[in-house]
């Protein structure tokens, strides 16, 4: 592809083809049942998934098919009857193709649900429509906006069981759009439904003639998730440093990896952080063949036109727009390990392709998701709480703020004795309209870990 204008407009026909999408709610919301009821209805079962549905359900005493099972699959989620781990599944229909991530609905999984829509475009909250709002949906919906998710749909389930009363929908939905809209998410859409009657999830319900909105799979199939590449700035993570040293390519020296945001181009001045040289792209390579231009989310191998210091773990921008450097790390995080995180403890951060030293300076606040008040002080964060900390690292890391990229505003902290994974972290303020926190003075550092 010679142009530019040709190689963003191929992006932007591309990016309507897939959407990522989590599914969350409380517990006996219906979540499972709903994307059983998708994948049903939108004729994504396989003939002996289906039969093995029917075949546990009649074990169970039920008369009819439970869809739910479709993506419970662990045994104990099957004896419970709850979702404990994150269930991924992969669908189509003719106008889009998805990945669907249902999460778990217990307040101790919320790890879980980060993890589901770390990548998401789009999450669907349920409701129970006899409950309401309830302190799970609330945090559900803070998790969302946490995250930076786009879209976001407030499913308002079994509207069977309230005869279908528009009033109810209408104070539901006031009230989460009303939330949502405070912590900066910035689309809602509320759709009512009966996942276990199927109104409204593939087709329109005729019980509910008042509304005249989409039905869920038509909104999953509509909604916009198109982004155009050159309206982020490029990141180019460098993943492997390829050195043929062959008679035929004696001096090639090409830096592979996976574009993380933007639009590179032959030409284009760049700067190697965290050391800060400069270069030219001379040349890019994709798929063995030369190009002018690449973006988000191709694999590709950048040649320069000076021959600098290079390595795993560097990232390449263009120069205008490339990102500041620094030791010093301010982060919204969830703490997904069964072992508390504490203030002085000794981490590995993993940002991108680069793995660092790390030292827990200070955690000032943990956040009660349901009214949003920050805990001060906590001293340590435990199993799925949510939190402001303060890092300093062993090396500079070339971080931007998760509200400017998803990809690379992103980190993990993992424990250096197992590499067990600890933390997921989001660089800079929590929320879209977050004020500013104060910082507290760090702790001394221990003796090996001193910078």
């Amino acid at each position: 592809m010679s142009t530019t204008t040709s190689a963003i407009d191929a992006v932007a026909a591309g990016a309507t083809s897939l959407l990522r999408f989590a599914t969350a709610g409380s517990v006996d919301d219906g979540k499972s049942t709903l994307v059983g009821r998708l994948l049903h209805d939108s004729k994504s079962v396989l003939a002996d998934q289906l039969e093995a549905v029917e075949h546990a359900s009649r074990n169970r005493g039920q008369e009819t098919p439970d869809l739910a099972l479709l993506t419970d699959g662990l045994r104990a989620e099957r004896e419970q009857g709850i979702t404990i781990d994150v269930a991924y599944r992969y669908f189509a229909t003719p106008r889009r193709r998805f990945i669907l991530a249902d999460t778990p609905g217990h307040v101790q999984y919320t790890r879980n649900m980060v993890t589901g829509a770390s990548t998401a475009e789009l999450a669907v909250v349920l409701v129970d429509a006899r409950n309401g709002v309830v302190e799970q949906t609330r945090r559900h919906a803070a998790v969302a906006a946490l995250l930076r998710v786009p879209h976001v749909v407030l499913a308002v389930n079994k509207m069977d069981l309230v005869d279908y009363a528009e009033p109810v929908f209408a104070a539901i939905a006031e009230e989460f759009t009303t939330y949502a809209a405070s912590l900066g998410v910035p689309e809602i859409t509320a759709i009512p439904i009966s996942a276990l009657a199927g109104d409204n999830v593939v087709t329109p319900s005729a019980n509910m003639d008042w509304y005249g909105g989409p039905t869920v799979l038509e909104h999953l199939e509509t909604v916009a998730v198109v982004a155009d590449p050159s309206d982020d700035p490029g990141r180019f993570p460098v993943q492997y440093v390829i050195r043929p040293q062959t008679a035929e390519h004696p001096d090639y020296r090409g830096y592979a990896g996976q574009i993380a945001s933007g639009v590179l181009r032959v030409g284009d001045a760049v700067t190697v952080l965290p050391s800060g040289r400069t270069s030219t792209i001379e040349a890019i390579d994709a798929l063995g063949q030369a190009v002018d231009v690449a973006w988000a989310p191709q694999s590709v191998t950048v040649r320069l036109t000076d021959d600098i210091d290079v390595s795993r773990g560097d990232l390449i921008a263009p120069t205008a727009t490339a990102p500041g450097v620094s030791q010093d790390i301010e982060a919204t995080v969830c703490h997904v390990a069964d072992r508390p995180l504490t203030v002085g403890q000794r981490v590995l951060l993993k940002h991108t392709t680069r793995t660092v030293k790390a030292i827990v300076k200070d955690i000032p606040s943990r956040l009660t998701l349901d009214d949003l008040s920050q805990h001060p002080a906590p001293g340590e964060l435990a199993a799925n709480d949510i939190g402001r900390i303060v890092l300093r690292t062993a090396e500079p890391l070339a971080l931007d703020a998760y509200a400017d990229s998803r990809r690379t505003g992103s980190f993990l902290l993992i424990d250096p004795s197992d590499g067990t994974t600890l933390t997921a972290g989001m660089a800079g303020n929590a929320f879209a309209e977050a004020a500013e926190e104060t910082a507290a003075a760090g702790t001394a550092d221990d003796e090996g870990w001193d910078f």
